[in-house]
């Protein structure tokens, strides 16, 4: 992948505040649209332990998670996206917030980094070196840098996770602590039936030169992550949790069907220790002496700070990866949220340079004349809008309250119209109308389509079956789209004229969409195996394709105008720990681009956030 410094396209992107994705930087091919889950706003705060005393460390605060003290308490240590929507980075401050400066500036994912007591090195988890989660280490004084694990025999299997999350120092600086998913499979929520995947994590220590690597603590089924030392540096603390439970950590609608536990492990007999006991759902854990432990309660009606001993504990929902000052007296933890939610064409961090990235609401298709049509989901109600390049002329054409499906589900975004797409002579627009991904199982859900000027509307199918994400053949005469029902699934082609649907593919095949020459169509499918992988196949059913067999993932594949395919992907790996995210599916996704054949698989995204739904536009000059 190509890679360069963009702080001053970003910055100054994000100080002009309007970016249309028809301004193209000189040399840009065009605009990738995407959409990113993250939470919109992220702000460092510090308090004293009762809440009391809240107040922002940073004044000059754009977006910056993952705070720590060093041990003396003289500076903060933290991740900021300065340099842009996605691109996270490692920056110091005075514990005042003053002094604001970078230290790791990379265009790999740089994060959770965390100071060793003599001040000197900086270890943190970087992407650097071959895109997958690693920990690294950084002298301060002298520049160097080594990375500790994803290296040598600190490797695990190949096409499988093996990636290290949050390093945490003992006291004496002679070890770290990490969680690592090494030597784990590839597994979907619902025990392996799901399309997004659960994660199993132990913990390990290793010395800061490399050496040492061993497993302190694991249990088969289970995600222990997080890990912290007490001050006499003789345990190590951790939240655990089973791997289905990882899923419903990061889902709000799960409340307490995802708890988890406080435990403690010694380092060197193993003895163990659970702290907690109930179903909340409990994180970050940290020693705030050898007997007393603090942690933070996510969802739930106990939400928020709680600890082991009698201190009361600290009712505040969306506080977020508490770190406790050394001094034992204060805590810092991030305030996130996720409305107002990123706007259309707001500036994302380029990493490919031909393209400047720009967010945009889920499903965008582009017509052969210019036009963008997407859902409103993440701003709305799930109706289909359409609206310029540069975000003018923005208009609703299909309106989906009032359709007969449950309005309380249609404003949480669970139904309404989805995955509009474009007629070859841009007149009219074809959409799927019900139920989402998560109900499609035991709802319905019908073609539509609608004129460009929102006027025409017409259901053209039954609706006896879930279908959904129709795409146009190149002629206009034929929509693909795909059905899920107890007894029948896979792929069908409506004839626009006769009505008449003929049957495409008979497996869990989802996601279909049409070549620009007509010649191939690709589409999503669920192996035996329970691995999702990209596939093509010709109009008339031969020339079955895989195009991607790596074993994690891949799926919601599009056509970019120039007859590749893009794709979210998870084969890099888990970016964090995947229960420490919030209200995301895939939440390690990354967007990959290829050739129609399977050849010339890249990156276009190296963000720690989920991304997918890419969209290229060419330069309208």
């Amino acid at each position: 992948m190509n890679r360069r410094n963009f702080m001053g396209l970003s910055l100054g992107a994000l100080a002009a505040g309007a970016a249309r994705a028809t301004d193209v930087p000189l040399g840009r091919k065009g605009v990738m649209l995407m959409n990113r889950i993250a939470p919109s706003i992220s702000q460092l705060m510090m308090a004293n332990l009762d809440g009391s005393n809240e107040r922002k460390l940073l004044v000059d605060t754009d977006y910056e998670y993952n705070g720590t003290l060093s041990p003396d308490g003289q500076w903060l240590i933290f991740t900021s996206e300065r340099r842009g929507d996605g691109q996270s980075d490692i920056f110091r401050a005075r514990a005042d917030g003053t002094g604001i400066a970078p230290v790791i500036t990379t265009d790999s994912m740089d994060d959770a980094a965390v100071l060793s007591r003599d001040g000197r090195t900086l270890a943190f988890v970087s992407t650097r070196n071959g895109y997958r989660a690693n920990i690294w280490l950084q002298d301060l004084f002298t520049g160097r840098t080594l990375q500790l694990t994803g290296i040598g025999d600190i490797h695990g299997e190949d096409l499988y996770p093996d990636c290290y999350f949050r390093p945490a120092w003992s006291p004496d600086g002679q070890w770290l602590a990490f969680s690592s998913d090494r030597n784990t499979r590839w597994t979907g929520h619902d025990k392996g039936h799901g399309w997004e995947h659960t994660q199993e994590l132990s913990i390990y220590v290793i010395r800061p030169d490399g050496t040492g690597f061993r497993k302190v603590a694991s249990k088969p089924g289970y995600c222990l992550g997080s890990p912290k030392w007490s001050p006499d540096g003789k345990r190590i603390v951790f939240y655990e949790m089973t791997v289905e439970a990882t899923w419903g950590a990061r889902r709000p609608n799960y409340v307490g069907k995802a708890p988890s536990q406080i435990v403690s492990v010694d380092v060197n007999g193993g003895d163990r220790v659970e702290h907690t006991t109930g179903v909340d759902l409990k994180l970050h854990p940290q020693f705030l002496s050898n007997s007393e432990i603090g942690y933070l309660v996510k969802y739930g009606p106990n939400e928020g700070l709680a600890y082991t001993s009698d201190r009361p504990a600290l009712r505040q929902a969306f506080i977020r990866a508490p770190n406790w000052t050394p001094d034992g007296k204060s805590v810092i933890y991030e305030k996130v949220a996720f409305k107002p939610v990123r706007p259309l064409y707001k500036p994302l961090f380029s990493w490919d340079t031909d393209y400047d990235y720009q967010h945009v609401d889920v499903f965008p298709l582009l017509s052969r004349d210019g036009w963008v049509v997407f859902t409103e989901k993440q701003l709305g109600n799930s109706s289909v809008w359409i609206m310029r390049p540069d975000g003018s002329e923005k208009r609703k054409v299909f309106e989906s309250s009032g359709r007969g499906l449950d309005e309380k589900k249609v404003q949480m975004g669970l139904a309404g119209a989805f995955q509009p797409c474009w007629s070859p002579d841009g007149e009219w627009i074809a959409f799927g109308l019900g139920y989402w991904f998560n109900e499609r199982s035991k709802m319905t859900a019908a073609l539509w389509r609608v004129r460009r000027d929102g006027t025409g509307a017409e259901q053209l199918t039954d609706g006896s079956l879930h279908s959904g994400f129709p795409s146009y053949s190149a002629d206009g005469k034929e929509l693909v789209f795909r059905v899920w029902g107890e007894t029948e699934k896979g792929l069908r082609i409506l004839n626009l004229d006769t009505r008449k649907i003929r049957v495409l593919t008979q497996g869990l095949d989802n996601l279909p969409g049409w070549s620009p020459d007509g010649k191939r169509i690709v589409f999503t499918r669920k192996r035996d195996d329970g691995n999702f992988d990209i596939y093509t196949i010709k109009p008339d059913g031969s020339g079955l394709f895989r195009a991607t067999t790596h074993p994690s993932s891949d799926g919601h594949a599009v056509w970019s105008p120039d007859g590749r395919i893009m794709w979210s992907g998870s084969q890099h790996g888990f970016r964090d720990e995947a229960a420490l995210y919030d209200q995301t599916f895939q939440q390690y996704g990354q967007i990959y681009v290829m050739n129609a054949d399977g050849s010339n698989k890249r990156l276009l995204t190296d963000s720690k956030w989920e991304d997918s739904m890419p969209l290229y536009l060419s330069d309208p000059s």
